[in-house]
Order: C-alpha cells, then structure tokens, then sequence
C-alpha cells in the first residue's frame, strides 16, 4: 500500500510571499538560529560540492524517518533548492515498517499541509525482523538492511538516481571507531556510494554537519518528533560506547569531532599499513642509489 501527493499550489503562494520555503514558516527570526541555519547549510553544501552529489535533472528519493536528521536533512535540501543552488528533483519517502504503536497520520499531515511531494510507504518488515531474532536482541541492524532494500525498490519505481540518507558527522565518526575497535579496519560511513547493484547511489549531504548542531534545529523548527524506539529495540551497545568516547573526547579538547571527521579526508597511505594502498616493495627501485 502506497501513496504519492503532489505539491499543493496553497503551499507555493505561500512560499512566495514569504521569501523561504513554507517549512520555515514557523522558525525563529533569532541571530542564533539564522547562525546555526547559515552553519548547517554551509556544511551540507560543503559535502554537496566536495563529493560531486548533485548532476542537474535527477530525483532523489528523500528518506524521512521523522527522526531529527531526517527533518533536518529535507529542511536543509528544501532551502537550497528553494536558493535555486539544487536543481535536483525531491520525493520524500516514509517507509512505515509496521511497528507497534507508529503514528501514520504524523508525515502524511506535515509533508501535505507543506506540499511537498512525497510517498508513504507500508511494508511490514517489523514482523520478519521479531520472526528471525530472539527475544531481546537489538532489531536495529536487521531492521536497517530491510529498510533500505525497500527505498531501493521505491527509487527505482519512482525513477530516482540517488536515496538520500540523513547520516551525520558523529554517525560517521562513530562508525569509524566500531570498526576501528571491533572490525580491525579503517572504515567509516561514506559520503557517496553506489549500491550492489550499480543502479542506486546513496548520498549523504550532512557528513559534515554536527549533531548537537542539528539537535539544535530540530527543537528551534518544532519538528514533529516520531521516537526510534517504537519497536523497544535500541542501538547496540557498540554504538552507545563509541558516542559516549566521542562525547567525553569532545568535552575533554572541544572541536576534536571536526578535526577527526577532517582527518578521514585527508589520508596519507605511505604512513599506513596497507600494502594494497602503498607500494612499500616499490621502494626499493626508488631508493636513491638503487
């Protein structure tokens, strides 16, 4: 069962007379928040354009989970298309995942009282996922994969190049140090990548924005918040601890988060130890005298 509105022409007038897109009808008119506003739409378009996101003419299909990433990230892209600085076509799309208790009335009423063109989506993968796992397991894995096996299959019906994703700088950074710690390699959430099967490309415009900071424009713009946790599964411990490292790290030498999110950009393979990154044995024929 699926659903697709189209952009409400009382939305449009409403925007134009405004000067902004409706969605900031209701945000403050603070220095502060013009301030975080102006930081956040700087460090998405900084990954837009450092990354080469954005080719004109294509649609991407938006991934809204009513979490504050999500409401951030569609501001965030609503503004800049709005500046005419992304010539991209936006859907939204909600993946309803049948869990308990979710409110289903909650995206449709935003996105459409906005006109913002959108789908919602109902696939009960809440149940496979309660099937295959024991009792008080974390269902957040499991959960992920078969959600975004599903937006694929919703931007390919939908005509969409690109599934764009509201992961931020500290989920990146978080991942780097799982993987560090417990996957015994260099890894962490990248910007641009494109699917199993070549056809979908994953973007994610907020890897350098910060979570405090988007946490921040969340509770300024009164997102209608829908929890995480509906299914009373949560992040894996794994996950916690690295936030709670970053977090103390952070609080010990405040702007480490940035310079390390930096660092993951600035590689030098020939003081690592990847022979597969650097030709150590070529060093030999380099060597001054050889």
């Amino acid at each position: 069962m699926s659903a697709v509105m189209d952009a409400a022409p009382q939305a449009e007038a409403d925007e134009a007379e405004s000067g902004a897109h409706p969605i900031f009808a209701g945000a403050p008119r603070s220095v502060e928040f013009n301030k975080l506003r102006k930081r956040l739409i700087r460090n998405t378009r900084e990954a837009l354009d450092r990354f080469a996101m954005v080719r004109a003419g294509e649609k991407w299909l938006v991934a809204l989970s009513g979490g504050k990433d999500s409401y951030g990230m569609l501001a965030l892209l609503l503004d800049l298309k709005w500046r005419g600085l992304l010539p991209v076509e936006l859907l939204v799309c909600n993946l309803d995942q049948g869990q308990p208790n979710f409110p289903k009335h909650i995206l449709p009423e935003f996105l459409g009282g906005l006109g913002i063109p959108h789908r919602i989506e109902y696939k009960d993968t809440y149940s496979i996922v309660t099937d295959k796992l024991p009792a008080g397991a974390t269902y957040c894995s499991l959960c992920s994969r078969l959600r975004r096996g599903n937006l694929y299959r919703i931007a390919r019906e939908e005509g969409c190049t690109a599934l764009v994703l509201g992961h931020h700088r500290d989920d990146s950074l978080e991942t780097f140090f799982m993987n560090l710690f417990h996957g015994g390699k260099l890894a962490a959430m990248p910007p641009r990548l494109l699917n199993d099967e070549g056809d979908i490309e994953v973007l994610r415009p907020l890897i350098y924005c910060a979570e405090d900071d988007l946490q921040r424009f969340s509770d300024a713009m009164a997102f209608p918040i829908i929890p995480c946790d509906l299914c009373g599964s949560q992040d894996g411990l794994e996950r916690n601890a690295m936030k709670a490292m970053l977090s103390d790290i952070e609080k010990r030498m405040p702007g480490r988060k940035d310079v390390m999110i930096r660092a993951l950009g600035n590689v030098n393979p020939s003081h690592m130890l990847d022979p597969k990154l650097f030709d150590f044995a070529g060093l030999f024929e380099r060597r001054t005298g050889v």
